[in-house]
C-alpha cells in the first residue's frame, strides 16, 4: 500500500522559513504531479503549489516568490521551501500525489498525506 508521509511543520515567527517534505512509500514506479495544499481554520482547502513529473511548477499567487516547490523522483519525495512566512500562511499543509503507479498494488489516481501544521506568529 502506498502512503504519503509529511514532515517539517512547526511554529515559526513571521519572516522566518520552514521546509516541508513529503515522501511516498511503497513499490512505486512513477508519480505524475505532486503538490501541496493548505487549509486554514474555517476556510476551504486551497492549492499552494504543484510540480509535474518533468519539473514544471505552478504556484498560488499568494505564495509566488516566497515558496519553492521541488521534487526528487528517485526518492519519490516532494519538498516545499517556505521563506518570508506571514501569519496568513498559518494552516494545515497537505501533500498530494496524482497517478501513483506501483509494481504490485496497481495505480492510485490521487493520494493525500495526513497533513502537517504550520503556524506563523506575528
Amino acid at each position: 500500500q502506498v502512503q504519503l508521509v509529511e514532515s517539517g511543520g512547526g511554529l515559526v515567527q513571521a519572516g522566518g522559513s520552514l521546509r516541508l517534505s513529503c515522501a511516498a512509500s511503497g513499490t512505486i514506479v512513477s508519480i505524475d504531479a505532486m503538490g501541496w495544499y493548505r487549509q486554514a481554520p474555517g476556510k476551504q482547502r486551497e492549492l499552494v503549489a504543484t510540480v509535474g513529473s518533468g519539473g514544471i511548477t505552478k504556484y498560488a499567487d499568494s505564495v509566488k516568490c516566497r515558496f519553492t516547490i521541488s521534487r526528487d523522483n528517485a526518492k519519490n519525495t516532494v519538498y516545499l521551501q517556505m521563506d518570508s512566512l506571514k501569519p496568513e500562511d498559518t494552516a494545515v499543509y497537505y501533500c498530494s500525489a496524482d497517478w501513483v503507479r506501483t509494481i504490485f498494488t496497481g495505480s492510485y489516481p490521487s493520494l493525500w498525506g495526513q497533513g502537517t501544521q504550520v503556524t506563523v506568529s506575528s
